[in-house]
């Protein structure tokens, strides 16, 4: 059964915004991946999405985590991250509409942290604000089969990816399948389902945004409840993903000094090159403008060169 939504004229025009911005990052962003982009967006995921349920930890303690380095905090708040780190390294090896896929991922995310990790609730739950419960979940006796009509509809290839995601994080959360994660697993899910066909959302962090804007999240949640469809969150989340694309783009554009061009360049993981390949990712700078960069890098010590005139190539130094 399809879950119930509107497309309306907001969500129309967020779409072939989105479509637009999806098409120039395409064009434009991914010609090389980068592992440095890849660890600062998933340190970003990690701690925004976290930040939402409570954890206290920095950017700089996940990112101090990741390289093995000790952390002085809760106990629970470091399980949380170590778990999530584990999960966003796997999430390649998921596949969005298999729901063996989906309770692996919650047991990885949650292991630790309660008994009954990667499998379904067996009771009934209710989400409360303050003292006042804000929703109740289905019976728990449904989930099961709540949640594979849900991976159905998400097999269907009759609508659009972008929409189907924010239906399935909005109905996994209505549905609250679990008695804990479900939050953290719905902005995972949506993630995974967007990765698979656009391949950016490796490098994007919208979580970090819902973060920001965390009031207006959980009232869009509220009032799809109230208004029985997921059609406002879908405009909602349309809009965070928009943004986060305009942010990217902003920043894949903006004028960027010798520092910042020798960091990006490195960073998109180059170890052997000439001056025309550093010139070929910057467009607008002249060939002098090229060469004191590269100086300034050798001058930095963050590469060194070999050969001279027209046969000099540089290679990177390990900064490690």
């Amino acid at each position: 059964m399809k879950p119930p939504y509107q497309i309306t004229s907001e969500i129309l025009r967020l779409i072939t915004s989105v479509s637009i911005k999806l098409g120039e990052v395409k064009a434009n962003y991914l010609s090389k991946t980068s592992p440095q982009l890849r660890k600062q967006n998933k340190i970003k995921t990690i701690h925004s999405s976290l930040s939402l349920e409570g954890n206290t930890l920095s950017q700089e303690q996940i990112s101090a985590i990741i390289d093995d380095q000790f952390v002085l905090a809760p106990k629970k708040d470091i399980l949380e991250v170590k778990n999530a780190i584990e999960v966003y390294d796997q999430i390649n090896k998921f596949k969005s509409v298999s729901s063996k896929s989906f309770l692996r991922a919650h047991q990885i995310l949650m292991k630790g942290l309660i008994d009954n990790a990667g499998n379904y609730r067996n009771k009934s739950v209710g989400i409360s604000k303050g003292e006042q419960i804000t929703h109740i979940a289905p019976p728990h006796q449904n989930v099961p089969y709540l949640m594979k009509d849900l991976f159905n509809y998400l097999k269907s290839e009759d609508e659009l990816t972008l929409i189907k995601s924010c239906v399935f994080h909005y109905e996994m959360e209505f549905i609250h399948p679990f008695l804990d994660g479900n939050g953290r697993m719905g902005r995972l899910w949506q993630t995974l389902i967007l990765m698979e066909e656009f391949p950016v959302f490796e490098f994007l962090s919208f979580e970090t945004l819902i973060y920001k804007n965390q009031d207006d999240y959980y009232k869009s949640l509220s009032l799809s409840d109230r208004e029985g469809n997921s059609t406002l969150f879908i405009s909602f989340m349309l809009d965070i993903i928009d943004q986060s694309l305009k942010e990217l783009l902003s920043y894949k554009n903006r004028t960027l000094n010798d520092l910042q061009r020798i960091s990006y360049f490195l960073d998109l993981g180059n170890k052997e090159f000439s001056r025309k390949d550093y010139m070929n990712v910057f467009k607008d700078i002249s060939t002098a403008t090229a060469s004191r960069d590269l100086l300034k890098a050798i001058g930095l010590k963050k590469i060194r060169k070999i050969g001279s005139r027209n046969l000099s190539k540089y290679l990177a130094i390990d900064q490690s």
